[in-house]
């Protein structure tokens, strides 16, 4: 088949920008949105800090009754979707029944879930709302995204933990590229600060205990104790090259390749071997055949947990080879938005292509002290200028789930 897929739009909603540009800016110049948790009373936890949504204002894109029909995570998806369809100019240009969407979220509308808890037992059963369902699904995202934007193509929430962002995007584009759909909204959301998730991610030693917000999020680094947790969303338009050429849609990159497989080895930690997480990632690579590697941009996972990083690393040199592996341009950005869980796939994808077309290697803020262990280039702290023809987003989630999605500079 000769379908080539690009992207035409895109929407962001992080904990260091609330549109595009803003999460750009502050992407290349290394500004990171990690503070101390503000939504609640931390109390004795040893868990204080993460990335939040500062100041976010639905208003601002939704009208007052979805708001108060919707679960935060929705909200956030409406949100950034609201930014990526706007840059596209999709709408009215589209069969609906060729339009999909693929669009996840690792944990779903869990502060619904435990405000209509402590209703239940405040209250009694009477007293929970009618809307505790259809705003608390882990799938209503994509629904509300389907319903806003009238696609009645495949409607696929993708639910892979941490990769959920980067499996949505990569279900879009095989579905585009065989012919299922001539566009997708795709992407991810979270909003899960809350007391109950943090505790949960804490006290199974995935979060880091500082409570220094400059010293938290530290991939890569020997200091390094676990992740941030951060929220928010992120979409991506992808759409089919001659539609889009059709209509004269601005292109922002082209996709080229995308590879999913599991490690099938334990429901937390990444298998050490990396065989299956460098599979995904040498098929995604695929995509990029005849670029030199010095020219691609790799947006780890890179999580700050002492395992991830050390297995990451290790995927990297089996998917090239080490005198290969050393020569690609790699960083976090989790060290600046800490971890999106279920958007994280979604906003790395977009750090990948603003790294493409500003010709820009974002920085791992924070990597002080590389560990011995991931001795490839991750970029220290602060962005580099180069050329750059291709860039990666990779992602792994809890269950053993591996992700990973690869673009091409887009040149008219």
């Amino acid at each position: 088949m000769n379908r080539r897929v690009v992207i035409t739009g895109m929407g962001a909603l992080t904990p260091i920008g609330q549109t595009v540009a803003e999460f750009s800016q502050n992407l290349v110049q290394g500004v990171h949105g990690i503070g101390p948790i503000t939504r609640y009373e931390v109390g004795e936890s040893k868990f204080k800090v993460a990335g939040e949504i500062k100041n976010f204002d639905p208003s601002t894109r939704l009208d007052k009754a979805t708001v108060r029909k919707t679960d935060l995570f929705v909200q956030y998806a409406l949100f950034a979707a609201e930014e990526a369809m706007t840059e596209s100019k999709l709408a009215e240009q589209i069969d609906p029944e060729r339009f999909a969407v693929y669009f996840g979220s690792g944990i779903g509308g869990i502060i619904t879930l435990c405000q209509e808890h402590e209703q239940f037992l405040a209250n009694g059963p009477k007293k929970v709302s009618s809307m505790m369902v259809s705003k608390m699904i882990a799938n209503i995202a994509a629904g509300n995204l389907a319903i806003r934007y009238g696609a009645k193509g495949a409607c696929l929430p993708v639910c892979t933990a941490c990769a959920t962002g980067t499996n949505a995007i990569g279900e879009g584009y095989r579905a585009i590229l065989h012919g299922y759909a001539d566009a997708a909204l795709c992407g991810g959301s979270e909003a899960a600060i809350l007391p109950l998730t943090i505790a949960g991610f804490g006290n199974s030693q995935a979060l880091t205990t500082s409570e220094n917000p400059d010293q938290a999020s530290l991939p890569f680094d020997a200091r390094r104790g676990g992740f941030v947790m951060g929220e928010g969303a992120g979409v991506l338009i992808l759409e089919e090259l001659n539609h889009a050429l059709s209509r004269g849609a601005t292109i922002y990159a082209e996709m080229v390749g995308y590879g999913s497989t599991c490690d099938a080895h334990h429901v937390t930690a990444p298998d050490p071997e990396a065989k299956a997480s460098a599979k995904a990632i040498s098929d995604a690579m695929q995509g990029l055949e005849g670029v030199d590697v010095s020219q691609i941009y790799f947006n780890a996972h890179g999580t700050g947990t002492p395992l991830n990083d050390v297995t990451e690393t290790r995927a990297l040199k089996r998917a090239l080879g080490d005198e290969e592996a050393k020569k690609l341009h790699i960083s976090s950005s989790k060290s600046m938005t800490g971890h999106m869980l279920g958007a994280a796939g979604a906003v790395e994808a977009i750090a990948a292509i603003i790294a493409l077309r500003e010709q820009t290697v974002p920085p791992t803020l924070g990597l002080d002290q590389p560990d011995p262990a991931c001795d490839l280039n991750y970029t220290p702290n602060h962005a580099i200028k180069t050329q750059l023809v291709g860039a990666l987003s990779n992602s792994l989630g809890f269950g053993g789930h591996n992700a990973c999605v690869a673009f091409k500079l887009w040149q008219d």
